[in-house]
């Protein structure tokens, strides 16, 4: 079974791809669309959700999408089809390193799909270049709620594979950026969150025990599960951020 297919499984009862409930989504985005006609980026969009909630808000937006699994793509043609103008709207199945348009946009979202570009700083700086003079960048990515002790690192993380909350938000502004809005994920977001992943999983393989595939999802759910409650469950947060370019020395 090949990650999208996982991906687009485990987040079947939670189309949020990261632990956030649907009134969090849309604090956020109220921080980030003003007029309500902005262009809007979502790079990384699985199944269109983030875009589904902008749109359900203010239909008039110009929204695009990028997801490097096609699949997806069409999972989100089918969640936006009756939302918003659908002249408005852009999905693109393609590599977001790869992405290269042909204007800015005001409003750029990067939440949970910093491992498509290598990381924090590194997202910053892709996304970054397609945000408009006086737009905004939403970014969510994991930072450290306490230091990481056996249990977690165990499990596969690394000390350094995160920084602690302030130490975050110290290196997105040594990038150029200032939060002016922000959300850290309540522990109740972060267990519905892993709750709907591990059990969409353990599901999916129960339901299909004839599937090639059912053995190693059970025991994808399983270990997932496990890493978890066992090891980086109130260990590791997740914190998103609408951010502006700065224009004031650093």
């Amino acid at each position: 079974m090949d990650r999208s297919q996982l991906s687009r499984i485990a987040h079947t009862n939670h189309p949020i791809a990261a632990p956030l409930h649907g009134a969090s989504v849309r604090m956020l985005l109220s921080h980030a669309i003003k007029r309500g006609d902005e262009h809007l980026l979502d790079l990384g969009c699985a199944e269109g959700a983030w875009l589904s909630h902008a749109l359900q808000d203010h239909p008039d937006l110009h929204v695009e999408g990028v997801d490097v699994d096609a699949e997806a793509i069409n999972d989100a043609r089918q969640t936006l089809r009756g939302v918003g103008r659908p002249e408005r709207i852009a999905l693109h199945a393609i590599d977001a390193n790869e992405f290269q348009p042909d204007h800015s946009f005001d409003v750029v979202l990067s939440v949970g799909a910093t491992h498509a570009f290598g990381g924090l700083l590194p997202t910053i700086q892709a996304a970054g270049r397609h945000v408009a003079t006086g737009g905004c960048l939403v970014l969510g990515d994991g930072f450290w709620e306490q230091p990481p002790g056996p249990e977690t690192l165990d499990v596969g993380f690394s000390a350094d594979e995160y920084s602690d909350l302030a130490t975050t938000v110290d290196q997105i502004r040594a990038e150029g950026w200032i939060p002016i809005a922000g959300h850290v994920s309540t522990q109740h977001e972060w267990d519905d969150y892993e709750w709907a992943w591990t059990g969409a999983v353990a599901s999916w393989a129960l339901d299909h025990p004839d599937d090639p595939g059912s053995i190693e999802a059970m025991a994808v759910a399983n270990s997932h599960r496990d890493a978890w409650l066992r090891g980086y469950r109130g260990t590791l947060g997740f914190v998103t951020l609408v951010l502006r370019r700065s224009n004031h020395p650093r």
